[in-house]
């Protein structure tokens, strides 16, 4: 009872997709869903999931809570969720586990999945677990202070914000993937500094990413095509740098 009176109170303008095969099931998790949280999507399989989560991004819209299934058609939820933390490695994400599913497991939590439910779902057990995802993105909201710092001008109206991992270009958001994200968290730690190539191999490595010289060339390529010219230097035989924006 408390749970469900708390959730009243901390989803109400939040936004939760649903990701589940069998239809009864997904329904009524549907239907429980919609008492608490704002705004409720129903999808069946992964890819379905996956294409209306960048159709959201795409539109400067965001889930703030993903509850998927595990063993699903077409596409996993092991596999949905490795791609969702490509796109976002902040997305808040709840696994739906049956008993026999444990050699998904180890996946999902090397991945980094916390939260699960088991199967069958207990009603008190799914309040109280999408209570504390809910009541962690409500309070970290209100935890967030509008600092200059966090905000990196990259020329135009295109602004990176480096504590929420996003870039924005006229106001709407521009897809990053995870290297991408982790690069430009990096070079804009200090916006003007030269970052040699080994600084950036070593800073990939320090977080168990592997990556060498190549693919940052690669990725390089690809980043300056979602970013204004000149803002993102390459110093020959040396590194790369971000311009200051004034």
């Amino acid at each position: 009872m408390k749970n469900s009176q708390e959730l009243l109170i901390y989803a109400k303008n939040l936004s939760i997709l649903l990701v589940e095969d069998y239809d009864d099931l997904r329904e009524n998790i549907g239907d429980i869903l919609k008492n608490f949280f704002g705004h409720v999507d129903c999808v069946k399989n992964g890819v379905e999931a996956l294409t209306l989560y960048k159709e959201k991004i795409n539109a400067a819209q965001s889930f703030h809570i993903v509850l998927t299934d595990i063993r699903m058609p077409i596409m996993d939820g092991v596999e949905l969720t490795r791609q969702i933390y490509k796109i976002n490695p902040l997305q808040k994400i709840i696994v739906i586990s049956a008993h026999d599913e444990s050699g998904y497991l180890l996946s999902l939590i090397n991945l980094g999945i916390e939260q699960f439910i088991k199967k069958p779902i207990n009603f008190e057990e799914l309040l109280r677990v999408l209570l504390v995802s809910s009541k962690s993105i409500v309070q970290g909201n209100k935890s967030k202070l509008l600092d200059p710092q966090d905000l990196v001008k990259c020329g135009g109206a295109c602004v990176y914000d480096r504590k929420n991992m996003s870039l924005h270009d006229n106001g709407k958001n521009v897809y990053l993937t995870k290297y991408e994200i982790l690069f430009m968290n990096f070079l804009s730690t200090e916006v003007g500094k030269i970052y040699s190539n080994e600084e950036i191999v070593n800073y990939y490595k320090s977080i168990n990413e592997s990556v060498d010289a190549s693919n940052i060339r690669k990725l390089v390529s690809k980043l300056r095509k979602k970013l204004p010219d000149y803002f993102l230097e390459s110093i020959y035989s040396v590194g790369y740098r971000f311009t200051n924006i004034n």
